[in-house]
């Protein structure tokens, strides 16, 4: 999955693309480097992130999401949202899946409606609101309580008639640096949910910090955590370097076929 983030705000100043020629030279490049999604996001939720509108949210998604389905058909789209109205319009003007960072905690309405609708949909775990997410909840036990907030979700969806659904484990979000590290150690307790799981750590804060670089300069890092997290069960990583990861993914296949499958 590849990242485009129509934001001026988003953590990782090269992500950003406003304009619709650097948006379709992106798309273009990410598609050719082996991209099967693209993530396109118009709210940066980076700490300390300031809210954005409704309406300028969709003013920035819209337009993108109609241009990327006529300029690239075959593409399939998804659009990194937590509010229902933007998921909506998102679907209607041509995305496939909506990547939820809210958990269906900040808007209501949202499982609901992708419940019902079918729509397929990342539930990524995180705790509250959007101006709280880079809080930390006060957990006994992260990996059981990660585990059991995603297993209550997915049933009360499939319960609902959706069949579409994928887990993130939500690093860096509701999460300290070491409770990032702790859950993706145990990535491989979420393949019990039964959904394919999507992992988002490209060029996180929990590789700057704990290698004490800048974004700029964590590729290396993040490479190393996509191996980890592929051999622990991930099926999708969230990328913002598509060609690195695609390496990364074409490696692990290759250990694949001599039984390496996991580090524990």
């Amino acid at each position: 999955m590849g990242i485009l983030n129509i934001t001026p705000d988003s953590f990782f100043e090269k992500s950003r693309v406003q304009q619709a020629d650097e948006v379709l030279q992106k798309a273009q490049m990410m598609l050719d480097q082996g991209a099967d999604i693209l993530d396109i996001g118009g709210h940066s939720t980076r700490p300390n992130a300031a809210s954005v509108s409704i309406q300028e949210e969709l003013d920035r998604v819209l337009p993108i999401i109609e241009l990327l389905e006529s300029r690239f058909p075959n593409a399939f789209l998804s659009i990194d949202t937590y509010r229902l109205d933007v998921a909506k319009q998102a679907i209607q003007s041509g995305a496939h899946l909506v990547n939820d960072i809210g958990c269906g905690n900040m808007d209501e309405g949202m499982l609901d409606w992708v419940g019902t609708e079918n729509v397929p949909y990342i539930l990524s775990h995180s705790v509250g609101q959007f101006n709280e997410v880079h809080q930390l909840p006060n957990y006994l036990n992260i990996i059981q309580e990660v585990f059991s907030d995603l297993s209550s979700k997915i049933q009360y969806l499939r319960k609902l008639g959706n069949t579409n659904v994928l887990v993130d484990p939500g690093l860096g979000f509701s999460k300290s640096l070491d409770q990032n590290y702790e859950l993706l150690s145990q990535l491989g307790e979420l393949t019990r949910l039964g959904a394919p799981i999507l992992v988002g750590v490209s060029r996180k804060t929990m590789i700057c910090r704990q290698l004490n670089i800048k974004a700029e300069d964590a590729l290396n890092g993040t490479s190393a955590l996509h191996m980890f997290a592929l051999m622990k069960g991930a099926n999708i990583v969230r990328v913002h370097d598509v060609k690195e990861a695609k390496e990364v993914i074409d490696l692990f296949v290759k250990l694949k076929q001599y039984g390496v499958s996991d580090f524990s």
